[in-house]
């Protein structure tokens, strides 16, 4: 299952540096950590990108909200698993949050 979520992210990786959209911001959630927890189109432990886009859509503070709860961790928006926080600066975690709300 493991190999199937590297193969498919390494595909997507591939599909975005060849356009180069957001390709820097994939690479840094996968630096971070963030792809062992989440997909861009299905749930894994996390809920999926999409998802997390489509719940923050309009929203006018989605980008400071998101990059707060990457920063700083939180629970009860997906279910009862809670994410931990993560170790990004202010600016990682609003890059993260932008690319995340870009899907």
């Amino acid at each position: 299952m493991k190999s199937l979520r590297v193969s498919i992210f390494t595909g997507v990786l591939t599909a975005l540096a060849a356009t180069g959209v957001w390709a820097d911001a994939a690479k840094l959630a996968q630096e971070k950590g963030c792809l062992g927890c989440h997909a861009v189109d299905k749930k894994v432990v996390g809920p999926a990108y999409k998802d997390v886009a489509a719940k923050y859509k309009g929203q006018a503070d989605a980008v400071a909200t998101l990059a707060k709860r990457i920063k700083e961790g939180g629970s009860g928006n997906w279910g009862s698993v809670p994410m931990p926080p993560n170790a990004v600066s202010e600016d990682e975690a609003k890059t993260l949050a932008e690319w995340v709300l870009s899907h």
